[in-house]
Order: structure tokens, then C-alpha cells, then sequence
């Protein structure tokens, strides 16, 4: 008897998508867009958010007909392999964040290790990364940076984190990157000014790509004198001594 020959894997494509409300043409090249619009399989953050995006690029298909699979912070291990399903029957698949580039401080990561695992081949697009942008715009040195994702949220602990921060931002002469859920924005803010030196440089990079965007560095005794409101605003904070 003939055997059948397994199909041969798709591709993964990590496709970024906006950080806020802009138009796609101004943050996603055309031929990111173009991918993203031929795909019919998706892993998604959030369904709901990931149609929206969708329904701007303009899929081939109509939306219904798109299969998109959650892939967020509730997902199990042991579901993984189910999302990569497809890829191994031979589709390609889109792999979609909330906001920016997948992947990075995104459960995504999971999914695109288990595809190296399975000799998937992983095709990363271009689009906004926060990290970088504001990392451009900051000022601060470029060749040396750390990301630390999100610092604790207790007042006790986030104050040691950004003080050890400091501390190895003086000792590496590198940026240190970290974000916060923009509700509690001010509240880091405030403890920055608390922990740091006053000449300690910190640059806050919000709304990054937006209209409303602000990227300022200065002192840290400045952030701690005259605090911007940054409440609900998505942002990146950078630390540097030199």
C-alpha cells in the first residue's frame, strides 16, 4: 500500500498590528497588510479585537470565515498543541497580539517555541514595537538595554524593583525598559520620583505612534516636581545613569 506523506507544515507569521487608534497605512507596511489580508487561520489575544483589526486590513475572506483561536494569559499548556494543529496540516497561520509586535511580553512566545520545535518555520513581519520606539527616542544608550516587562504592583516591592533597576542601570551603563497597566500609569510615576536619584535619567514614551504621543526624558527630581497625568495612557518607562 502507497503510504501518504504528511503534509508539509505552514508558516507562522507574527504580525503586528497597532498601538492605538491609527490608521494601518501609517504603521504597517503594505506588505504586512497584504499577508495578513491572504490569511484565513489566526492565533489570536482576543477575538473580539483581533476581527477589528481584521475587518481594517480587508481579509480576502469575509470575516466569519476566519478561524481564530485564543492564545491569552487563561490558555493552558496543554493547549498549545491544538493551536498548532493547522501548521502542521499544512496551513499558514497569523499570530495577532493586542497592541504592537507578538510575542514580546505576549503568551504568544509559548506558541512560537513549540512551532521551532516542530521545525515550523517562523516568519516575523514588520510593525510598531513600544519597546523600540521609545528606547529611539529616549536619548538614553542604545546598545546596552534590559526589558523587564511589568514591576511588581505592591508600593513596597515596585519601590526595591525600580531601586535595584537604578542600580544596574549605573552598574551596566545600560537602559532599563519596564511597562505598567495604564491604570496605574501616575502611581509608577510617583514611585520613580521616590526611588531614584534626582539626576537619575527617566523617560516616559506614551501614546507612542498616536497623535497624543509623549516622549520626554529629563532628571527624575523633575518627574517628581511637576508629574504628567498619564492615567489610561499605554506606556513605556526607561531608566538610565550614566
Amino acid at each position: 500500500m502507497a503510504s501518504t506523506a504528511a503534509p508539509v507544515p505552514g508558516t507562522l507569521y507574527l504580525i503586528p498590528t497597532p498601538l492605538g487608534d491609527a490608521p494601518l497605512a501609517a504603521v504597517l507596511p503594505e506588505e504586512t497588510r497584504r499577508i495578513a489580508a491572504g490569511l484565513r487561520h489566526f492565533v489570536v489575544e482576543q477575538a473580539k479585537t483581533a476581527r477589528a483589526f481584521l475587518k481594517q486590513v480587508g481579509t480576502a475572506l469575509p470575516l466569519q470565515q476566519l478561524e481564530l483561536a485564543e492564545l491569552n494569559e487563561h490558555t493552558r499548556a496543554s493547549g498549545l498543541d491544538a493551536l498548532l494543529a493547522p501548521l502542521l496540516a499544512g496551513h499558514d497561520v497569523g499570530l495577532l497580539s493586542e497592541a504592537g509586535c507578538p510575542a514580546v511580553a505576549d503568551p504568544g512566545a509559548d506558541l512560537v517555541r513549540l512551532a521551532h520545535r516542530h521545525g515550523i518555520r517562523v516568519r516575523p513581519l514588520v510593525g510598531p514595537s513600544a519597546i523600540l520606539l521609545a528606547l529611539m527616542a529616549s536619548g538614553l544608550v542604545g546598545q546596552r538595554f534590559a526589558f523587564h516587562g511589568y514591576l511588581p504592583a505592591k508600593p513596597e516591592e515596585r519601590l526595591k524593583a525600580i531601586k535595584d533597576l537604578e542600580q544596574r542601570a549605573g552598574r551596566e551603563d545600560a537602559a532599563q525598559v519596564f511597562i505598567e497597566t495604564p491604570y496605574r500609569n501616575n502611581a509608577m510615576v510617583e514611585a520613580i520620583g521616590q526611588a531614584c536619584r534626582p539626576d537619575t535619567l527617566v523617560t516616559l514614551a506614551c501614546d507612542l505612534s498616536l497623535a497624543s504621543e509623549l516622549v520626554q526624558t529629563r532628571p527624575a527630581a523633575d518627574w517628581r516636581r511637576a508629574p504628567p497625568d498619564l492615567h489610561k495612557r499605554p506606556c513605556v518607562f526607561l531608566i538610565w545613569r550614566s
